[in-house]
């Protein structure tokens, strides 16, 4: 294993060093990813950010809000395997470009929308591409970096969207104070996601399936991993039959942190009385603090599972939880005169938001066979993607009827303590699997990949 170079002079943050076999143009790779990643997380930016100018300009009700985020998340329930099952048949760069970059030509339509109805429909269409995005980006991420090191790239995978998403929130609010100004917004987005499959077109080398398991290092990738199709039913009844897995997939329906993303915004604007344009601004140091979140995140959590390697995942994942539900008490069922307050409450709730992609991608990428990872992502972001969608539905139908501090109450503060608590079920199955799969991936060093029994069973 290289040691770490040392950070550079100019206090910019370094991607966390390259792990695995160490081989050279891995942040390079992890660069190119996060910039693809960043820029999908652009277009729901733009609604949440900006969605009281369009509410203003094509006349919609605060449900419209939660209806344009539960569909984009239910479209990807259909589209996030799909994606995955091309992949396995076109090389995954090109997957990956054409559904999280070159996509971004709908994302440009969505400005043009006249009506509620067009604009419902474009960014249906927008969230058909970037659910790819997901499952192909943290499959391909368990491929670059081993298991000792994941959490800090999925840090500053995730946190650098983030980061993107923080800095461009206050330039969407500015341009919220021009007549149609969040048009502009998705034309800036959509430039971004096409520049970004560009790059990955022609700068980006999949490091193959499974090129970061030490114990697969010196087998030829054409028979380093078990041949399986994505979701057929003996694939997914492995899947199902890692124990740790269906837990961390239901523990995530309890997730509904995100709520804040979406809502933040119209909360301020809304129940706080700050301007569209001033609310706006919360979203930077937010955004700063969650991709500070998920590099300490990461940091943590490689260092707690290299000295409990059967709970230190799972318990920086539950505190993360816990201590996230507190703080939301406070920031949202509080009044706070000044908004430098919520300034501070938000972005410490996003730096505990940030925590969370850090940790619990690697405990999936940890207990799953590599051949599967994208598949189980697909299934994982699928969930949640229904969870996100009945959360986000049922806080603009709350926030309509009881407002937005009731609804608050509810989906940040009652339901993520809920998913705190429900952690504990996973140490016991997650020490259990992760013994597991490393017992596997050494036999496969030994003996190469064999058909999984269920396969053979079905033959």
């Amino acid at each position: 294993m290289h040691s770490a170079p040392p950070a550079p002079s100019s206090g910019a943050v370094s991607p966390p060093p390259a792990a695995g076999q160490g081989k050279p143009g891995r942040r390079r790779q992890l660069f190119l990813l996060s910039a693809a990643n960043s820029a999908d997380s652009g277009e729901q930016s733009v609604i949440s950010v900006m969605f009281p100018a369009m509410r203003a300009a094509l006349d919609l009700p605060l449900a419209a809000l939660g209806v344009l985020g539960a569909t984009a998340k239910l479209v990807g329930v259909v589209f996030g395997p799909l994606w995955v099952s091309i992949a396995q048949r076109v090389p995954r760069t090109y997957v990956l470009a054409g559904c999280s970059g070159l996509w971004g030509v709908w994302t440009v339509a969505a400005g043009f929308a006249q009506n509620y109805t067009q604009l419902l429909v474009m960014s249906t269409i927008v969230a058909a591409g970037v659910a790819g995005g997901g499952p192909l980006v943290s499959g391909i991420l368990g491929d670059l970096f081993d298991d000792k090191s994941r959490g800090r790239a999925a840090g500053f995978l995730f946190g650098s969207a983030a980061l993107f998403t923080g800095l461009l929130g206050p330039l969407l609010g500015q341009l919220s104070r021009f007549e149609d100004g969040w048009r502009y917004g998705f034309l800036t987005v959509g430039v971004l996601q096409i520049l970004a499959g560009l790059a990955l077109i022609v700068f980006f080398k999949d490091p193959g399936i499974g090129a970061a398991e030490p114990q697969l290092a010196s087998l030829d990738g054409a028979v380093r991993v078990q041949r399986t199709r994505a979701f057929d039913r003996a694939s997914v009844r492995r899947l199902l039959r890692i124990r740790s897995f269906p837990l961390i997939c239901a523990q995530r329906l309890l997730g509904s942190q995100f709520i804040l993303l979406a809502f933040g915004v119209v909360f301020l604007v809304d129940v706080r009385r700050f301007s569209n344009a001033s609310a706006s601004l919360v979203t930077l140091p937010a955004a700063v603090s969650y991709f500070c979140g998920t590099l300490a995140g990461g940091v943590l959590a490689d260092r707690a599972h290299r000295r409990f390697p059967r709970t230190g995942r799972i318990a920086i994942l539950q505190t993360s939880y816990l201590m996230y539900g507190a703080v939301a008490f406070v920031a949202t069922q509080i009044v706070w005169s000044s908004l430098a307050v919520y300034a501070v409450l938000f972005s410490l709730l996003g730096a505990l938001q940030g925590m969370q992609p850090s940790v619990n991608r690697p405990i999936i990428m940890s207990v799953v066979p590599p051949e599967l990872r994208s598949a189980a992502f697909a299934l994982f972001l699928a969930i949640e993607s229904v969870a996100w969608a009945a959360i986000t539905v049922l806080v603009g139908h709350l926030g309509d009827s009881i407002g937005l501090q009731g609804a608050f109450l509810w989906s940040l503060v009652v339901i993520v303590l809920a998913g705190g608590l429900f952690a504990s079920l996973l140490y016991r199955p997650y020490a259990h699997d992760l013994a597991v799969l490393r017992h596997e991936l050494d036999c496969r060093a030994a003996h190469g990949p064999q058909p999984p029994r269920e396969a053979q069973q079905e033959r």
